[in-house]
C-alpha cells in the first residue's frame, strides 16, 4: 500500500530462503492483475500506509474490508490451510484490523498510540515464547535484539473488556536485561501490556509482529553480537529461521 517502505528487505530475507518474492499492489489486487491464489505466502510489509493519517494500519485494512472481491479474496486465502501469512509493523496493524476474516484470532488486539507519545526506533530485545506460530516454531525459549520503528505500537484490548484472553497466541514479548518481560520504557517501547508484541492465530498459519526482524536478519546488521556470533563467520543472524521455517512448511 501507499506507504510502505519495508518491502525490500522483506523479499530479500524471503528469497535467501528459497523463495520466489513478489512485490504486490494493492491497486495489482484491485485491478484483477494479480490474485492471492497464486501465492503461498502473504507478508504484510512495515512503513506508514496512507501516512498513518487514518490510524494504525486501519486504512490499509478498510480498502479491503469494504470492498467486497477483495475481502473475499483474503477471506480465501486466509481459510486455506496450505498457505501462511506474516504482518510486520505496518502490516501487523493492518492484519491484526482483518481478524474478523483470519481464523482463529479472536483474542488479537488492535495497535494504538505509544504511552511515551512518539515515534520509537531503537533494538529492543524481544523473547520468543512458546506459541502456535509455524514460523517461529523452531525459535521457542530464544530471546534476540530486534529493530522497533512505530509510533502506534502498543497493543490494546479494549474490545476484549481489557483482557488479554488465555487463548491469545503470544508469539513475542520485550524482556529486559535480565530476560524478564518488562513493562519499563524503554525496554518496552510502547507500553503493551506483559510485553506482548507479537501473536499467532490457533492454527499457527498467520503471525503478526510490531518488531521488524527483516531488519536484523543479516549479523552485519547487528551493532553488537556475541562472541560467539562474532567469530562464527556468518553471514545470517538466528532472525533468518523465521524465514527458512516458513519455507519448510512447503517442502
Amino acid at each position: 500500500e501507499q506507504g510502505v517502505n519495508g518491502q525490500i528487505e522483506m523479499a530479500a530475507a524471503f528469497t535467501r530462503a528459497g523463495f520466489d518474492a513478489y512485490d504486490v499492489h494493492m491497486s495489482d489486487l484491485m485491478a484483477g492483475r494479480v490474485h492471492l491464489a497464486d501465492f503461498k505466502m502473504l507478508a504484510a510489509c512495515g512503513g506508514f500506509s496512507y501516512g498513518d493519517v487514518l490510524g494504525a494500519g486501519e486504512g490499509w485494512a478498510k480498502s479491503i474490508l469494504f470492498h467486497p472481491a477483495l475481502r473475499d479474496q483474503f477471506a480465501a486465502f486466509f481459510a486455506d490451510p496450505n498457505t501462511l501469512t506474516l504482518g510486520v509493523c505496518n502490516g501487523c496493524q493492518m492484519v491484526s484490523n482483518l481478524a474478523e476474516i483470519i481464523p482463529g484470532t479472536a483474542g488479537w488486539p488492535k495497535f494504538k498510540r505509544n504511552l511515551s507519545e512518539q515515534f520509537e526506533a531503537r533494538l529492543s530485545m524481544v523473547h520468543v515464547p512458546k506459541s502456535a506460530s509455524l514460523i517461529l516454531n523452531e525459535m521457542q525459549g530464544s530471546s534476540l535484539p530486534v529493530v522497533v520503528s512505530h509510533g502506534e505500537g502498543r497493543a490494546d484490548f479494549a474490545l476484549h473488556g481489557g483482557k488479554i484472553s488465555d487463548g491469545l497466541g503470544i508469539a513475542l514479548q520485550y524482556v529486559d536485561g535480565q530476560n524478564q518481560v518488562t513493562q519499563t520504557y524503554p525496554l518496552n517501547p510502547n507500553g503493551s501490556p506483559r510485553g506482548v508484541t507479537g501473536f499467532a492465530s490457533a492454527d499457527g498459519r498467520a503471525t503478526i509482529m510490531m518488531p521488524h526482524p527483516e531488519r536484523v536478519f543479516r549479523l552485519a546488521q547487528w551493532s553488537w553480537k556475541p562472541r560467539a556470533l562474532q567469530e562464527s563467520g556468518l553471514d545470517h543472524s538466528p532472525w533468518m529461521r523465521l524465514w527458512h521455517n516458513a519455507r519448510r512448511q512447503f517442502q
